[in-house]
């Protein structure tokens, strides 16, 4: 209980990370609760990719090229990526799939980001640190667990 007591001689940054801590793992002895957030946040996630995030189809490079004499020239050019959906165009089951895929690459397995728009490059970053740190605190309450 020392810990939930209001200490005025902490900073208020370390009173309110503290809070966030029990919050989401009750001080690491709440595997269920943490579990919870990191499935919540990757569900907040694969939604907000869903509807801002994934541009409108998948983004395949366009070469030209010229031939004269004996000489090629190529030119690649990749398109950006745009979302001009409609909202109810916005959720289909080829998006969901796309998105559930991006969040479990950002939580998990760290492997080379897909084409997104910039706002879905920002709520993948931010997947990429929120996440990891809740699939951490999720472990260590399992840990905590077995150990008792």
């Amino acid at each position: 209980m020392e810990m939930r007591k209001r200490d005025k001689r902490r900073p208020w940054v370390e009173r309110r990370l503290l809070g966030v801590y029990w919050l989401v793992s009750g001080y690491g002895l709440r595997a269920a609760r943490a579990f919870a957030c990191l499935i919540t946040a990757m569900a907040v996630t694969a939604l907000a990719l869903m509807l801002w995030g994934l541009p409108n189809g998948s983004l395949q490079p366009k070469t030209t090229g010229k031939v004269t004499g004996q000489n090629i020239s190529l030119k690649t050019e990749q398109p950006s990526p745009e979302l001009t959906l409609t909202g109810k165009n916005r959720i289909s089951w080829d998006r969901t799939e796309k998105a559930i895929r991006v969040t479990l690459n950002a939580a998990i397995f760290r492997s080379p980001s897909q084409n997104l728009t910039t706002l879905g490059t920002f709520i993948e970053m931010a997947a990429r640190f929120i996440e990891p740190v809740l699939l951490a605190l999720a472990i260590l309450a399992i840990r905590g667990r077995i150990r008792r």
